[in-house]
């Protein structure tokens, strides 16, 4: 893209605990792109002015919890990958339109080929959890052809919406039941970010069982934490934050960052 946005942001309520301006902004100053990084807690009811204001103002940036469906919304043209999530992760403006793509996909899928390249396709999967993040989840697992997933959510009728966009993706109203047997456990529901509660207890899971948690803590999360005693292979979402950080940056501004300076700026 060969315009800039005036400035960058992230959407989000809350959106406090974010290293999201960390990362960016060591890759601005990398780049020697003169644009910031900035947090902007944004309650649902005041997100459609947010929006128009920042249209006005050309400012672009990346959307989170809770936003990121409204935000799909919202836009004006999304890509592919948007589409088939229903969520908009990254936005910026083009002719005064809003303009919207995902790349928490592409974040994932980093995340789960960095932690467990080998696991067997066939085997159950449980995702919980089932928002914006959880479908995008459910979007890498269709592309890296997965077959047997179970999605639980404390909302059982948001689960059933969701998994009905998907093939070989089913609803499962017990979080026991959703986890029994499975070779990886995903959880893409904000539980952790307390540094204390975990979406599920690592006694119900099978002895080989991977664990990704996309909840990213200073000291990994609890849920991390408490499988990597029980002897699993487990991951926080550190990895998916910067891949999806720098997917966004070169959606933005047509050249990727550089992924170790991003790192860097995150180092625990």
């Amino acid at each position: 893209m060969t315009q800039l946005p005036g400035r960058l942001v992230l959407l989000g309520h809350p959106v406090s605990h974010s290293l999201s301006p960390a990362f960016q902004n060591a890759a601005l100053r990398h780049a020697a792109l003169p644009v910031r990084y900035e947090l902007l807690d944004v309650a649902p009811a005041a997100l459609d002015a947010t929006l128009d204001a920042l249209i006005a103002e050309n400012v672009w940036g990346n959307a989170t919890i809770p936003h990121k469906a409204h935000v799909a919304s919202r836009c004006a043209r999304v890509s592919a990958l948007a589409e088939r999530v229903g969520a908009v992760n990254t936005f910026w403006i083009e002719d005064g339109t809003l303009v919207g793509d995902n790349t928490d996909v592409g974040g994932f899928r980093a995340l789960l080929w960095e932690t467990a390249p080998d696991l067997d396709r066939t085997k159950p999967v449980a995702v919980l959890g089932a928002g914006g993040s959880a479908a995008a989840v459910l979007t890498a697992l269709e592309r890296d052809a997965f077959q047997d997933v179970r999605v639980y959510s404390r909302t059982e009728a948001r689960a059933l919406a969701l998994c009905k966009r998907f093939t070989g993706v089913r609803a499962v109203s017990d979080v026991v039941a959703s986890v029994r047997g499975a070779t990886l456990v995903i959880n893409a529901t904000p539980s952790g970010l307390d540094d204390a509660s975990m979406p599920v207890s690592t006694e119900l899971l099978d002895a080989s069982a991977v664990v990704l948690d996309l909840v990213v803590g200073r000291n990994e999360t609890p849920l991390v934490r408490a499988a990597r005693t029980r002897g699993h292979r487990a991951a926080d979402g550190l990895t998916m934050l910067i891949e999806q950080g720098a997917l966004a940056f070169e959606r933005w501004f047509g050249t990727p960052p550089d992924r170790d300076v991003m790192r860097r700026a995150v180092v625990r």
